[in-house]
């Protein structure tokens, strides 16, 4: 099984403005709870229902606002997950049906400065590489963890993601107000067993190096609409227990464009070399629809598919389709009733019968 994390519970925290410092106060203190109740109704591992919850404590420092410097802000987000494992325990999935799964820890989950010079942007520190990379604007609500990460990044090079990210330096230059680059490496993430509370760095080459560059183009490819196009490529080294250097890397590919003033398209592609990944390609597509009834016009419909090509094993591979609905309460509450159809689950060395999974999302933030 895969984790990842999507934006539908990570904040994300711009560069700081080069104007006249504001009366808002530089400190900011929030907090988010989010929670799945899960049940696998037929296929997969079993029947049954799990619930499993994520908290995040959140805390941004804003240099500019504080009357110090400009252009610096300092984030820190501290993590619980608690509950079950729907995946591993019911589903047997190989994609992650739900992004918050991760067992039962309280972590440091990001610990970064970031300092902003003109069109360059520098962040220091305890990072989530899908915080900026290969993100996906429409594929944010949904719950399966493929459309947040792609499941051929997350599965063949271990990176920097939820719930275990590493300490990384990451920059960004604003080239033109259309272009932009970006360009990030990471030390290799451990794992909860030796690193608990993920406060044990230990900055060593050989445990592993992630280099990661991204070209993203904000130009829309139809007129009066909103697009966005980005293209990555990845390079993955470590040393592994006999002693011998291992070199992976891929490709992956991601587009939003809106088709109209309420609906938009999402595509992502993902792939690496075929001789040494299990998941060596990666597919998925969706639409995301705004006000789906006049009625409610902040509310949210989207329907998606993620393709994960595995070629060596006896499983084979796995496709999981999501139909989903965010109901807006108010600014702090939301409700998301979800449904998933997972064919050919993966992630077991079993072969498993078709999966038909109904969620319930609660997300709560203050």
């Amino acid at each position: 099984m895969l984790l990842g994390m999507t934006l539908t519970i990570s904040t994300t925290c711009t560069r700081a403005e080069t104007t006249t410092p504001s009366k808002e106060p530089a400190f900011h203190l929030n907090a988010s709870y989010t929670g799945d109740v899960v049940s696998n109704l037929s296929g997969g591992i079993k029947t049954g229902t799990i619930y499993l919850g994520l908290v995040n404590l959140k805390g941004d420092f804003n240099t500019e606002k504080a009357n110090w410097w400009k252009g610096g802000e300092a984030f820190v987000n501290i993590g619980n997950t608690h509950g079950g494992e729907p995946s591993d325990d019911l589903v047997g999935d190989f994609q992650g049906i739900s992004n918050i799964e991760a067992g039962n820890h309280t972590f440091l989950y990001e610990l970064w400065y970031r300092q902003n010079f003109k069109k360059v942007d520098l962040t220091i520190g305890l990072q989530d590489l899908n915080a900026n990379f290969a993100t996906c604007e429409n594929g944010a609500i949904f719950t399966n963890s493929s459309f947040g990460i792609h499941s051929s990044i997350a599965d063949n090079v271990s990176p920097p993601i939820f719930p275990l990210t590493a300490p990384g330096i990451h920059i960004q230059w604003n080239m033109t107000d259309n272009l932009l680059w970006e360009a990030a490496v990471f030390d290799g993430p451990t794992d909860f067993e030796r690193n608990p509370h993920n406060t044990n760095w230990d900055l060593n080459p050989k445990i592993g190096l992630l280099f990661i560059s991204e070209f993203q183009i904000n130009r829309s490819l139809l007129t009066g609409m909103k697009g966005s196009y980005k293209v990555g490529l990845y390079y993955h080294q470590h040393t592994d227990s006999l002693n011998v250097e291992q070199k992976n890397g891929g490709f992956y590919f991601v587009g939003d464009q809106q088709i109209s003033t309420t609906v938009s398209v999402f595509t992502q592609v993902g792939l690496s070399p075929k001789k040494i990944n299990k998941n060596n390609r990666y597919f998925s597509v969706g639409i995301n629809c705004k006000a789906p009834f006049s009625s409610r016009p902040d509310d949210q419909l989207g329907l998606a598919v993620a393709y994960a090509g595995i070629d060596n094993n006896t499983i084979g591979s796995e496709t999981a389709l999501e139909l989903t609905y965010k109901l807006k309460v108010n600014n702090n509450i939301y409700l998301k009733p979800d449904l998933q159809y997972v064919i050919n689950p993966a992630g077991t060395e079993i072969k498993l019968r078709n999966a038909l999974v109904g969620f319930f999302r609660v997300g709560i933030e203050i």
